[in-house]
């Protein structure tokens, strides 16, 4: 079971940031697999989910962004009804609490997973050992 990364940015909401952003993946031709927007009074949490996480980390860092790396765990979900439900309902009955999460479709309507940040990884993850769960492989 191996740790999946995202990157959180930390800017100000308005216009033109998440351009900015984004203008830096793009020229380093990193792909965005998935994200969110997360937003309130005035300030925001941009999440990214990309192909080459660490490069991206250092990129947007060395631009002056307020920017981490974060640890997550990508659990294989069915892409059908229900199939969040039943992802979930194992990480409620170990009683790993979601902290963020994000969908990230692999295969158009083949294989989905949710991308979850918990308080613990490891802890979580030792506790996921022996469920019929599929992870995520790194994306690196």
């Amino acid at each position: 079971m191996d740790k999946v990364y995202i990157i959180s940015v930390f800017a100000e909401n308005k216009p033109g940031r998440l351009e900015r952003i984004t203008k830096v993946l793009a020229e380093a031709n990193i792909n965005i697999l998935a994200f969110s927007i997360t937003s309130t009074n005035g300030f925001g949490i941009i999440k990214f989910m990309v192909d080459r996480c660490k490069e991206a980390f250092q990129l947007l860092k060395e631009k002056g962004f307020t920017v981490s790396l974060n640890e997550t765990i990508g659990i294989e979900m069915k892409d059908q009804p229900g199939g969040l439900y039943e992802v979930v309902k194992i990480l409620s009955s170990k009683g790993i609490n979601i902290e963020s999460a994000a969908v990230y479709v692999a295969e158009t309507r083949k294989k989905a997973y949710l991308i979850v940040e918990v308080e613990d990884t490891q802890k979580a993850m030792e506790a996921l050992k022996g469920e019929n769960l599929i992870f995520l492989k790194p994306i690196e």
